[in-house]
């Protein structure tokens, strides 16, 4: 049986120390050390949260009390019970310079304040501060035990309530009358509710780049819009949605470069179908394969494969693909044959290379034009 790998990590602060105190036999039986920084591309992918679980409970409202008016030379005072304070509620508020849900990674629980109880002389309880929870664009909230949406926050400013505060109870002088001058009744405050809510994120952007790993959506992106995206020549490069805008003189279009999938993703390879949620609300989709494959009848099968796994998450998106991308001309051994490319009836096709830059330009305008 083989020997275990041994790896250790330091800082790189820290190197110089380490080698002061570790010893060349010691070094021997190393076989790698790795700097934190290294792992920088990969940690990244933990600030991009786009499903949450929360608790969330309104305040509860504040007592009346029963109180008679008892002053010096006021013999008759009577009823003087304040109302009770309504209790705070739970506010959703959509915000348009977030981008996940990442600030929810580590609070799970959100209660507004209770309101407090009347006081004597017609004082009314302070009302419960409400809780507004700051969300992205594009944000679902929905009931889990109902299984039923109850808001989709998509403009920026938007407020929802989900859940209001009780009601303030009402204090003995609401329930004077000429039959009762002196009312001892009074009533309690309303409890507020809880509920347990998911917030699931779906990216909002007008187009989104959409292919397989590694056929270069992020190099695309980087091209043709503000974004700054990761590259690196491997799978899996891009491990949340990416959006850049693409500026042009009368508006400005925002694009999302969503990561990629894999043959049988529908059956949870790679990263399956988690991502795809965020392109169901863009209006139109580019497909983005690889002519860097070996022959067309790969090409063909890069396409088929993709439409498939498409297909086997929702069969009504194949209709949002208006162009076609073909990527990485420069590498292609087949540039005779691509015109037995069988891809889909009316959808246009462009052959485009980020290295040379080529039809970049003209792939913006065909975005602008669509």
């Amino acid at each position: 049986m083989s020997d275990p790998l041994r790896i250790v990590t330091f800082d790189a602060q820290d190197v110089i120390k380490k080698a002061r105190i570790i010893n060349k036999n010691a070094l021997k039986n190393i076989n790698a050390i790795i700097f934190p920084r290294d792992l920088k591309s990969r940690c990244n992918m933990s600030n991009f949260l786009d499903y949450k679980e929360i608790a969330i409970i309104s305040g509860n409202g504040g007592n009346g009390i029963a109180s008679f008016r008892r002053e010096k030379y006021v013999p008759f005072g009577g009823p003087d019970g304040g109302d009770g304070g309504d209790g705070g509620s739970i506010i959703f508020l959509g915000k348009s310079n977030l981008r996940s849900l990442k600030d929810f990674k580590n609070k799970k629980l959100f209660r507004a304040k209770n309101g407090t109880n009347g006081g004597k002389k017609n004082k009314s309880g302070k009302n419960g501060s409400n809780i507004e929870i700051k969300v992205p664009l594009g944000t679902e909230i929905l009931d889990i035990q109902r299984n039923k949406k109850l808001a989709d926050i998509t403009i920026d400013g938007q407020r929802v309530e989900i859940l209001r505060g009780g009601k303030g109870g009402l204090g003995n002088l609401n329930f004077k009358s000429s039959r009762n001058r002196a009312p001892r009744k009074f009533t309690q405050g309303k409890k507020g509710s809880s509920l347990k809510v998911a917030l699931n994120l779906k990216t909002i952007a007008d187009i989104s780049l959409v292919g397989f790993p590694n056929v270069g959506k992020s190099s695309i992106i980087r091209r043709i819009t503000n974004s700054k995206a990761d590259v690196g020549n491997y799978p899996f490069t891009t491990t949340s949605p990416n959006l850049g805008v693409c500026k042009f003189d009368n508006e400005d279009i925002l694009v999302a470069d969503i990561p990629g999938l894999i043959e049988n993703a529908h059956l949870g390879k790679g990263l399956g179908h988690k991502f795809l949620k965020h392109i169901e609300r863009s209006r139109i989709l580019i497909e983005v394969l690889d002519l860097s494959c070996e022959n067309i009848e790969d090409l063909n099968k890069q396409h088929k494969d993709f439409i498939y796994e498409l297909n086997m998450y929702n069969k009504k998106l194949k209709s949002n693909i208006k162009v076609i991308v073909l990527n990485k001309f420069d590498l292609c051994k087949f540039k005779n044959k691509i015109k037995d490319f069988i891809g889909i009836k009316n959808i246009s096709i462009i052959e485009t290379s980020c290295i040379k830059d080529i039809n970049l330009e003209k792939l913006k305008n065909i975005i602008k034009s669509i």
